[in-house]
């Protein structure tokens, strides 16, 4: 079964983190946040566009990216930038993949992206186009992760057809 992670890095809009959270619910994704956040996790904005999804939302913080990384050492990172080299479908993702998401004014640190250039993906957009809303960029690549692992733990479409003539 597939149990992918989002990982966002210093995230400042607690709109954008509420819609993941609740794309995370919806799809069994675990949130993993990188502090430090641009807001307080028990603000209402969160809960608002989180709806409320947020309490059944598997979430782990961490004090930075160094406790990130010790807490998950062996992890399988695509970082998703629109600097990076391969598009989005591009790449197979591991059903235990982690799909980082930099904060919404300046991304993941070149650092972090010089570590992973073979795992870095983009979305294709055109030349005048800064980025997507975070929240877009993370529903775009998690569900091309979760398509190419089958969808596994998920009603599909045909499933929920079937279902309701079977009733």
């Amino acid at each position: 079964m597939a149990e992918l992670n989002i990982v966002l890095y210093e995230p400042e809009i607690p709109a954008n983190t509420g819609n993941i959270g609740r794309t995370c619910v919806a799809t069994g994704t675990r949130l993993h946040l990188i502090e430090p956040l641009g807001f307080r996790l028990d603000e209402k904005s969160i809960r608002r566009a989180g709806m409320d999804y947020w309490k059944d939302l598997d979430v782990v913080t961490y004090v930075n990216w160094q406790d990130f990384c010790g807490k998950n050492p062996d992890a399988k990172l695509y970082m998703a930038t629109t600097k990076a080299r391969h598009v989005y479908t591009e790449v197979s993702y591991e059903p235990d993949c982690y799909l980082v998401f930099g904060k919404e004014s300046a991304g993941i640190p070149e650092e972090i992206l010089k570590e992973h250039p073979d795992t870095s993906v983009r979305i294709p957009m055109i030349r005048e186009t800064r980025s997507l809303n975070l929240s877009n960029s993370v529903a775009i690549v998690l569900y091309e992760a979760l398509r190419q692992n089958g969808f596994d733990h998920m009603k599909t479409q045909g499933e929920l057809h079937r279902l309701r003539w079977e009733d």
